[in-house]
């Protein structure tokens, strides 16, 4: 037997928590969403050349996932398992947010993709090392970021109108955000315990917990509240107001 079978039969590693494993899971799926999503919208660019930045950030987000999909097998967790519990969530929230537009999918792509990446880079503080740096390397944002922002701008240059249309759809894209990721974190008792640096206790009779802790629920509400500096600046990227 070789070694990484040899980890996988011993269960997940000590050091990953159930609130780690969560918090692999959840990151993987929306990785691998982000990948579906972002080779859909550049069938939508209008141009050649966004046709190309897209595609080329849709195999970055592929790549993503791939890494936290082997990481999850790492620490002994079946990665298709890990990820099932966020999948109708997160499906939901797509759904919620279908962009109507070419701009609205870039909007929802920096904002809206942004903010919960915002939730999983604070989340990930709170982890071991190891998983702080493979969170960190899969939620680069940068050329992402700079590709949206230059598009929005331009598009607001040639009409001023679109402004306030898109600055609603980015506030509607948090809102739903912020919504989802506290219901997830509601549902999730071991990652929310992660943001209080506990763990998640059993119930009497060897019962898990169902449900998150009201201290633990409270720390997701103030996390997301530091949240809004980096959806004002991203605003601010595109030439969007508050």
């Amino acid at each position: 037997m070789s070694e990484q079978q040899t980890s996988a039969a011993a269960g997940p590693a000590p050091a990953a928590g159930a609130g780690v494993i969560d918090l692999l899971g959840l990151l993987a799926y929306a990785r691998l969403v982000a990948f579906f999503r972002l080779a859909g919208d550049a069938e939508l660019a209008p141009t050649l050349a966004g046709k190309g930045e897209l595609a080329e950030i849709a195999v970055s987000e592929q790549a993503n996932y791939r890494r936290l999909h082997d990481r999850l097998r790492e620490l002994g967790a079946d990665p298709e398992e890990a990820m099932r519990p966020f999948v109708v969530p997160l499906d939901a929230w797509h759904a919620r947010t279908e962009p109507q537009s070419w701009l609205e999918s870039l909007v929802k792509a920096y904002v809206g993709d942004g903010i919960a990446d915002d939730f999983y880079r604070r989340l990930a503080e709170l982890a071991d090392p190891e998983t702080q740096a493979l969170v960190r390397d899969t939620l680069v944002e940068s050329g992402r970021a700079e590709f949206v922002a230059a598009q929005v701008r331009a598009a607001i240059a040639d009409d001023p109108r679109l402004a306030g249309r898109l600055s609603l759809w980015a506030r509607r894209l948090v809102g739903e955000a912020l919504s989802q990721a506290q219901s997830v974190a509601a549902r999730r008792p071991d990652l929310a315990a992660l943001l209080g640096g506990g763990a998640r206790e059993a119930a009497p009779g060897g019962a898990e917990a169902d449900a998150a802790e009201p201290g633990d629920l409270a720390m997701v509400s103030r996390m997301f509240a530091d949240l809004t500096d980096a959806h004002a600046a991203r605003l601010e990227a595109m030439g969007l107001s508050g």
